[in-house]
């Protein structure tokens, strides 16, 4: 069931980010968004990571055209992905780009002192 999770993860990410590219989703506000990782708690939910190239300035925007557009991106998804039920789908802002810059920064202020 692992394997299976995983790989209905890989497709939604696949298909997701796709839909952001190619601006499927017509709303401004995810316009810059970029999905980072597809995490499935059970075949039920994905939870689908995403980032902003500003960081978290625009966060609470681009959460908010996402969440209006996960009835639309979910008929996308049924239309493409071969299951019989399409899974939940619930946006989190990814922090691991800003959390590595900054161990980054704190490591170069540690090596040039």
């Amino acid at each position: 069931m692992a394997k299976r999770s995983s790989r209905v993860g890989d497709q939604i990410l696949k298909e997701v980010s796709g839909m952001l590219v190619k601006g499927e989703i017509r709303d401004p506000r995810v316009s810059a968004v970029s999905v980072t990782e597809v995490r499935m708690t059970d075949l039920g939910m994905a939870e689908i990571y995403f980032t902003l190239p500003g960081g978290e300035a625009g966060k609470n925007d681009a959460l908010s055209g996402l969440d209006s557009a996960k009835g639309f991106i979910r008929g996308k998804l049924a239309s493409r992905l071969r299951m019989r039920k399409i899974p939940d789908i619930k946006f989190i802002f990814d922090t691991a780009l800003e959390k590595g810059y900054r161990i980054d920064e704190i490591l170069r202020e540690i090596s040039g002192e």
